[in-house]
């Protein structure tokens, strides 16, 4: 049994016998090089639990390499050997590490925090807290486990969420300290990499609303702009529903026949499913769409995810405006949609209930006892929208824009959906 100190001058001077070779440190007892037949050389300690009657055990530390050189493996396995010494098993040790991380891994853990926590202590809110988490956090973090979560990791989550959604992304913060301070609270954690952290910055109050001329030339730059952001803008406009909800619709989702389609709770921003009336102009694009495919996702052009470069397509949407719009924003289409109602008479728990809204008439006390949900007074209201929209986009001869005028290029034909 060949003994010398593990230095980098031994490992790179080791070579590959006939089988497995060993070399054990002749300063820290149980620590070891092996070298396979194969020149592979992997570093490891071996250990009894016990006398001198127990079984030797050998634990793998690491392949030498980056990350493990001898003085790193030399130093783990310091460790692993402090561990035999107070009669822990490090095998045992990393078994449960592993089954640690597992639990604690952050995907997992935001389904424990919602059915433990959540549901229990926000039961009006604990839908868009669930729904906050998956489509901003989760994507980033995913298995990592909590204590390896660092504060800088927060931050620049944060800031990129903020970037595009000042409102969210101070949602998103207040849901996460939660999380954390759950998680300390329950012992999963040590501390909480958001202590003193400070929210983002609050949302500008915005007002902008599109007048006529300005959405009529949107709507018809929209038929320049191509698959599959040019029909999403036309239904974000007819509907006022959100640009995610608009742009992950399926058509199981669409109802043609009865001319609705229903936003499920898992995919609406608030966690309540949303019936949305479909108006003429709404149905008209759909119905060409459902021309050329029919199931899964509406608007996909891979077949199996919603399009993304939100940010591309509306710099491009207003690269075709003539002398482009004054500044706007996409959500600015919903703020333009409710003042339109307004304009029409629309009630205002109307406009609440087209939006899908958990504020004003549809919150606190009312919401508790005010059950009703406007379903007739929905499509009037859609109707009256579509209409109005109608006369808005016709030209000087009274001809309705064109409705659909798509490139259908980047669609699969129907013939070809699975």
């Amino acid at each position: 049994m060949a003994t010398g100190k593990i230095t980098k001058r031994a490992v790179d001077a080791s070579s590959p016998g006939s089988g497995d070779t060993f070399l054990w440190d002749s300063d820290l007892k149980g620590f070891g090089l092996k070298v396979t037949s194969r020149g592979a050389k992997t570093y490891l300690v071996q250990y009894r639990m016990g006398g001198r009657g127990s079984p030797t055990r050998r634990f793998t530390i690491g392949t030498h390499g980056s990350p493990w050189t001898p003085e790193r493996a030399r130093q783990r396995a310091e460790e692993l050997l402090m561990l035999v010494r107070r009669g822990i098993d490090p095998m045992d040790a990393e078994r449960s590490q592993r089954q640690a991380a597992i639990e604690l891994a952050f995907e997992r853990y935001v389904g424990l925090f919602i059915d433990r926590y959540a549901k229990r202590e926000q039961s009006r809110s604990w839908r868009q807290a669930q729904q906050t988490l998956k489509l901003h956090a989760v994507p980033r973090l995913r298995s990592k486990p909590l204590p390896a979560i660092e504060r800088r990791e927060i931050a620049c989550l944060l800031e990129d969420v903020a970037a595009e959604r000042p409102a969210t992304a101070r949602y998103l913060h207040a849901t996460l300290r939660k999380l954390f301070r759950w998680a300390v609270s329950r012992g999963d954690l040590e501390h909480s990499p958001m202590v003193e952290m400070p929210a983002p910055a609050p949302a500008a109050v915005r007002d902008r609303v599109l007048d006529d001329e300005e959405l009529a030339e949107i709507w018809q730059a929209t038929h320049d702009l191509g698959f599959p952001f040019g029909p999403i803008f036309r239904l974000l406009i007819a509907t006022g529903q959100r640009r995610e909800e608009v742009g992950g619709m399926t058509w199981r989702e669409v109802d043609l026949a009865h001319r609705s389609w229903t936003i499920p709770a898992a995919r609406s921003k608030n966690g309540i499913a949303h019936v949305v009336p479909l108006n003429a102009l709404a149905m008209a694009e759909l119905r060409l769409l459902a021309q050329i495919r029919d199931e899964g996702l509406v608007f996909s052009t891979t077949g199996a995810t919603p399009p993304s470069g939100w940010s591309k397509a509306k710099a491009r949407l207003d690269a075709l405006v003539d002398n482009g719009p004054r500044p706007w924003r996409t959500h600015d289409i919903r703020r333009t949609l409710a003042t339109g109602l307004q304009r029409l008479g629309v009630r205002f728990e109307v406009t609440e209930a087209v939006l899908n809204h958990v504020s004003g008439a549809r919150s606190g006390v009312a919401g508790v006892y005010q059950r009703h949900n406007w379903a007739a007074e929905k499509r009037d209201a859609l109707e009256s929208w579509g209409r109005a929209l109608e006369r808005m986009f016709a030209d000087p001869a009274g001809t309705l824009v064109p409705v659909v005028r798509h490139n259908v290029t980047a669609l699969p034909l129907k013939a070809a959906a699975t």
